[in-house]
């Protein structure tokens, strides 16, 4: 056998033992992984088993609970049944018994019907009687009855009034007079000192010949040129300046005075003067205003109001310096209304400039109230301030407790003694005017006008004039007074209704 075949079969055979090698060891591995696979297969049977039996014992707790929980909702339910079923039997008990009482109601309704006819019947034949009887309707003596019931309210009535009156009066009048005689007391103010004239003093009777000047041209120009009236006449070492205008009138007067003291007097040296003292007096205007507020605590006043309100300083009413009065009565306003719970410096403010409108009245149409009211608003002054000013004489309505408060404070500044005088003219004609217009009243048989006007005392006929009509013309009297008068402080309006009997025996 040669070498090749040799090697050839040597290869196979080695071949063939590889091969048989190998189907061995792969017996022997699949044998090893059999048995592998089958203990995984036992154990995975067994965790199946054991979670089974798990799942089993939590089905049978979740079973066991829920048939609890039906147990409990059906004894529920049975006894909500029972519950429903004891309501309906008492609810169809209760409607027996109501129906039962309706029936009872509706006989007894019944019954009571066929008894009001009847009574109604005799009413109507006791009615019929009475009035045959009485010879009158049964409408006349009704209005018989209320005749006399009205007669008897009015009595009360004005009974009532006149002591709910009496009571709030007193009342009013204690603390009122309280409250007025504080703030006076506080406020402290001087009395009439001071009363503008128009009388310039000379030091000789040789200086009216001088003010006059050759064919009176020195006093034709003095009066052109100052817009005033110079009366020169017997009075010694004085001549009268005469002008509506208070303001013209000073400027006049301060440059008479000047033009007497330099003694140059002539047209030119006139103009030149009146020019000079002119810005003097507005100057003295702004400076008055500005005093008069710094004095009345009043701050944040446009520049307008502070001059128009310095013009006050050469007016005066009933002798009373107007620009003192408007301080007086700023001062007693806040004290009132501190003592009231009041705004302070809105009433501050009204008091101050509530106459303002006197300075432009001569100039202006309209009452000095609606004029300062309107020029104030057009300054942009406080809405509330100009209703108080507006209404310190009723001449519009008072809107707040401020308005109230400047009207009182004006009263008194006006009131006080000492602060107004008239002359005896003015004082006559006006307690004439307080008597004529109380005796044009129907049922007035006398008027009295007493303490210097302060009081009006008015005697009625008691036949005509029952005592609610006395009520009554007294307040219609003073209302027609504080219309149509003007007068310092108040009036007190007085009815009195007295019956007298008188017989004699014989």
């Amino acid at each position: 056998m040669s070498d090749t075949v040799r090697i050839i079969i040597e290869i196979c055979g080695a071949a063939i033992l590889a091969v048989v090698l190998g189907i061995v060891i792969g017996k022997a591995r699949t044998k090893e992984i059999t048995q592998k696979s089958e203990q995984l297969i036992q154990e995975s049977k067994e965790t199946a088993r054991e979670t089974e039996l798990r799942a089993r014992d939590a089905a049978l707790k979740i079973k066991q609970e829920a048939e609890a929980e039906i147990s409990r909702r059906r004894t529920e339910l049975s006894h909500e049944e029972d519950r429903i079923q004891n309501r309906r039997t008492s609810l169809d008990q209760r409607f027996e018994r109501i129906e039962q009482r309706e029936l009872s109601l509706n006989k007894r309704q019944s019954a009571i019907d066929k008894r009001m006819n009847e009574i109604e019947t005799l009413y109507q034949q006791e009615i019929e009687k009475l009035q045959q009887l009485s010879g009158i309707t049964s409408e006349q003596a009704k209005q018989m009855l209320l005749q006399e019931v009205e007669k008897e309210s009015r009595g009360d009535m004005a009974r009532i009034y006149r002591q709910i009156e009496a009571e709030a009066r007193a009342e009013g009048e204690k603390r009122a007079r309280e409250i007025v005689t504080e703030s006076i007391q506080r406020v402290a103010s001087d009395q009439v000192a001071q009363i503008t004239t128009s009388t310039v003093s000379l030091p000789n009777e040789e200086m009216k010949g001088r003010i006059v000047g050759r064919n009176g041209r020195n006093i034709r120009a003095f009066e052109q040129a100052a817009g005033v009236d110079v009366i020169v006449d017997d009075t010694p070492e004085a001549v009268t300046i005469s002008c509506f205008d208070p303001t013209r009138r000073e400027i006049a007067r301060r440059s008479l005075q000047r033009l007497i003291d330099d003694g140059r007097i002539h047209p030119a040296h006139i103009e030149k003067i009146l020019a000079e003292e002119k810005k003097e007096v507005e100057k003295v205007i702004e400076e008055a205003g500005e005093e008069a507020a710094f004095d009345a605590g009043v701050a944040g006043l446009p520049p307008q109001v502070l001059t128009m309100l310095g013009r006050l300083k050469f007016r005066t009413s009933f002798g009373q310096n107007q620009l003192a009065h408007s301080v007086e009565t700023a001062r007693i306003a806040a004290l009132i209304a501190s003592e009231l719970g009041g705004d302070v410096e809105i009433a501050k403010a009204a008091g101050l400039l509530h106459d303002i409108g006197k300075a432009m009245d001569h100039n202006v149409e309209g009452t000095h109230a609606q004029i300062g009211a309107e020029f104030c608003k057009r300054n942009r002054v406080n809405d509330a301030v100009v209703n108080a000013i507006a209404s310190h004489h009723h001449e519009t309505e008072q809107q707040t407790l401020e308005a109230v408060i400047c009207e009182a404070a004006d009263a008194i500044s006006g009131a006080r003694p000492g602060a107004r005088r008239e002359n005896l003219e003015q004082y006559i004609k006006r307690l004439k005017a307080l008597e004529e217009m109380a005796n044009s009243y129907e049922g007035v048989s006398q008027a009295y006008a007493i303490q210097a006007g302060r009081e009006v005392r008015i005697i009625v006929e008691p036949e005509e004039i029952d005592d609610l009509e006395a009520t009554r013309l007294a307040r219609d009297i003073a209302k027609n007074i504080e219309e149509t008068m003007q007068y310092p402080g108040q009036i007190r309006v007085t009815v009195i209704r007295e019956m007298r009997a008188v017989d004699f025996a014989k």
